[in-house]
């Protein structure tokens, strides 16, 4: 396991102290995001009117709501990912049965050359005794 990480952010203007076990980077990100959304919705005069609480909450849902998208995407796109594996699955193995036919009707051909070829020669030998024959 990764050692705890502590790092100074800055939210809203005010310094926080975050711990976790992922990286500084990650911990800056995070307080980026909340920023951003911050900023946002500041722009807003009626977000300014809400009370400290009414802010509050609204960035929380607005956060989960994000949240939730996010999720729902990876599930859309994992099983978008299941969905290509089954149909790439299924093409291999439509690739080997044709591959099969393949090397079965290459067979086939092979042996109906050598049939051709045996018969042709008993062709010329029939005639030659016809010939020989006649004479």
């Amino acid at each position: 396991m990764s050692e705890k990480t502590d790092t100074e952010v800055i939210i809203g203007g005010k310094v926080f102290t975050l711990s976790g076990y992922e990286s500084e980077a990650y911990l800056q990100k995070v307080a980026s995001y909340i920023n951003n959304k911050l900023a946002e919705y500041q722009k807003s005069d009626s977000f300014k009117r809400l009370s400290g609480d009414m802010q509050n909450v609204l960035l929380q849902l607005n956060v989960a709501d994000d949240y939730f998208k996010a999720k729902k995407q990876i599930e859309l796109l994992e099983e978008e990912i299941r969905n290509k594996e089954k149909e790439l699955y299924d093409l291999k193995h439509e690739l080997i049965a044709s591959q099969i036919k393949l090397e079965n009707a290459e067979k086939h051909a092979r042996d109906m050359q050598v049939e051709l070829n045996e018969n042709s020669r008993k062709v010329v030998r029939l005639e030659t005794e016809l010939k020989d024959y006649k004479k």
